[in-house]
């Protein structure tokens, strides 16, 4: 008899019958001895933003039972470069909900990831996904509310060109094959990382296809459902680790990097967010964006250059947030406006029932659509850490929730139609142009991050120092007009995060 979780592709849940975020220890060796798994690979994310890996063979039920129970040792020094060596000891702690079985691994062998404990068996303060969940307890203790997240991952596949149906450029946007010539990698991603777990919303080809010699640069996207910050970090990683396998398995490359080359679309990597009570959505109220959201989008806008720093954290990202690219320069909002730091996307609206003109005589019914409004923040790309610049985003909306004018200051920043021809046009704040820019405006910004005691100064400290050493001021002008000399920046930065 089918169960409500036969549809699920992540194995793990067809076989236990029941939600991830349930499994147990003992659900985990379960699944493990009746797969005859036989091997177990500890994963989590050092400094680089990249997914490490400690691999375990199963020799015996004890032997899985400690791993699972007690976690690892590793050498924090090698993983975050503010560590030291001194002191660098550090445990890896098995997430229990992440589990997924390896779909590219020659023999079974099964994924968890990690949490970082210090050696006194403590969360590590400095850890990016112990930075989220602090966010996250504390926007919740304060507000009563809780925030969903949703990602947008974007990339570009390239390999040499075949000649044959060629798209046209940069009009690649929803493209099919033959002219979308990687769309069955790309459905394939999405098998695989719904298998792995990941909750996953839809893909399509991107804007941006070209030609740069004999090399032919093609761009898609994946989007996910909302779902819970933590969560919403870890499909992120898990995705980007999957159609690096691919792409490897395929013989291509592939890349998230933010910018290939000038006049060309790049690659972000924007985050829908909704606020919710007790999982009702309050992001509209009475059929428009609710005071609340507003709220939300005044304390984003606030800090909105100092989330650069945990959102665009190469060079070449600075290149993106250029004029006439889709991506935002300018510091506002609106609604259904792709140039503008903060969108609203268009809604489902009440009362409408469009499934039964598109199917004449056919009863479907009404549903609300209230439920489904988001708001998006377009500014990161594939360059982002991603627990830090969701931390950072919940740390800014609770910002916003704090602000006594907050309501009234994402009306003056409300933008309709074009920046360039709004009355606020040469009003508005710009955003960060370079690395080094985007440093001064985190050092600017830090208390907001800091505040409560989320984000910890020295990793604010670590930041800023990183992002100054690009010594990058003056790339972007530098560069201008010369795309051979993109290229070669955006190679050096091809595999960022």
């Amino acid at each position: 008899m089918p169960t409500s979780y036969h549809l699920n592709a992540n194995p793990l849940v067809r076989y236990l019958e029941k939600d991830a975020h349930d499994f147990t220890r003992e659900d985990i060796i379960s699944y493990v001895d009746a797969h005859n798994i036989r091997m177990v690979n500890f994963r989590y994310v050092g400094g680089d933003g990249r997914l490490k890996t400690l691999n375990f063979v199963i020799t015996n039920r004890r032997h899985l039972e400690d791993i699972l129970t007690f976690g690892e040792r590793v050498d924090g020094s090698s993983l975050f470069p503010f560590m030291g060596t001194g002191s660098s000891d550090l445990y890896v702690v098995p997430r229990y909900r992440t589990a997924f079985e390896n779909p590219f691994s020659e023999e079974p062998s099964l994924e968890i990831l990690c949490s970082f404990f210090n050696h006194e068996g403590k969360p590590l303060e400095l850890s990016p996904e112990y930075v989220l969940s602090k966010a996250i307890t504390r926007f919740r203790e304060e507000t009563g509310l809780d925030m969903k997240f949703l990602g947008e991952l974007e990339y570009y596949v390239f390999c040499k060109s075949t000649g044959h149906f060629l798209a046209t450029d940069q009009k690649g946007y929803h493209e099919s094959e033959p002219f979308s010539k990687f769309e069955r990698m790309r459905k394939k991603a999405l098998r695989l990382i719904a298998a792995c777990g990941g909750i996953v919303k839809y893909g399509h080809s991107e804007v941006g296809n070209f030609l740069h010699g004999d090399i032919a640069y093609e761009q898609h996207e994946i989007e996910f459902q909302p779902t819970d910050p933590e969560f919403a970090a870890e499909q992120l990683l898990v995705a980007k680790w999957v159609l690096r396998m691919l792409a490897l398995e395929m013989g291509v490359e592939l890349s998230f990097a933010p910018k290939i080359t000038v006049g060309k679309a790049g690659s972000g990597m924007h985050f829908h967010m909704a606020i919710e009570k007790d999982g009702v959505n309050l992001v509209r109220e009475n059929g428009v964006i609710s005071d609340l959201s507003k709220r939300a989008i005044a304390g984003i806008l606030e800090v909105a250059d100092g989330l650069t720093a945990f959102g665009n954290t190469v060079p070449t990202s600075y290149f993106r947030l250029v004029p006439n690219q889709e991506a935002p320069t300018n510091i506002c909002w609106g609604a259904r406006n792709r140039s503008v730091l903060v969108r609203v996307p268009l809604g489902w609206a009440e009362g409408q029932n469009m499934a039964s003109v598109a199917n004449p005589g056919v009863n479907v019914g009404m549903v609300s659509g209230e439920g489904r409004q988001t708001f998006e923040f377009r500014v990161p790309d594939g360059s982002a850490n991603v627990h830090l610049i969701i931390a950072g985003l919940i740390m800014a909306v609770l910002h916003g929730m704090r602000m006594p004018d907050a309501v009234a200051k994402a009306d003056s920043l409300y933008v309709e139609g074009n920046i360039a021809k709004s009355g606020l046009a040469g009003k508005l704040k710009p955003l960060p142009d370079s690395c080094v820019a985007s440093a001064k405006c985190l050092d600017a910004t830090r208390a907001v991050f800091e505040s409560d005691g989320v984000f910890p100064p020295q990793l604010i400290d670590f930041t800023i120092q990183f992002l100054n050493r690009y010594e990058d001021a003056s790339l972007r002008d530098n560069l201008s007009g010369n795309p051979d000399g993109l290229l070669e920046v955006a190679t050096k930065y091809m595999h960022c995060q």
